[in-house]
């Protein structure tokens, strides 16, 4: 069974540090593209970046870039969403998705991702 997990979620002052994981099981981790995604409240899923596993590529929507980093640890098929300078506007549901179709995150962390965790919520107080 495909499964990922996520962990790290929490509450955290403006301009502080928070890093989430994704554990996964039940595929071979390097043949998938693995994304980050948030749901704020009443707005639509905004996909915030994603990794290639074959070749180490990577994307990151423009409100996140140079503030979060995705990082990958193949011993432990486990994929990383290191965030810094946070603000109260990323303040969300943050999830981690799966797919085998690497064109998803090719030009962007485009939608349709066909495995998805539980969600793990992250607060950015003002």
């Amino acid at each position: 069974e495909v499964q990922l997990v996520e962990s790290g979620g929490g509450l955290v002052q403006a301009g502080g540090s928070l890093r989430l994981s994704c554990a996964a099981s039940g595929f071979t981790f390097d043949d998938y593209v693995i994304g980050w995604f948030r749901q704020a409240p009443g707005k639509e899923r905004e996909g915030v970046a994603c990794v290639t596993r074959s070749d180490g590529s990577r994307y990151y929507a423009n409100s996140v870039k140079g503030r979060f980093t995705i990082s990958s640890d193949n011993a432990k098929n486990t994929v990383y969403l290191q965030m810094d300078s946070l603000k109260p506007e990323d303040t969300a549901v943050y999830y981690c998705a799966a797919d085998f179709r690497k064109a998803l995150c090719r030009v962007g962390v485009l939608p349709g991702w066909r495995t998805w965790g539980q969600g793990t919520q992250i607060t950015v107080s003002s």
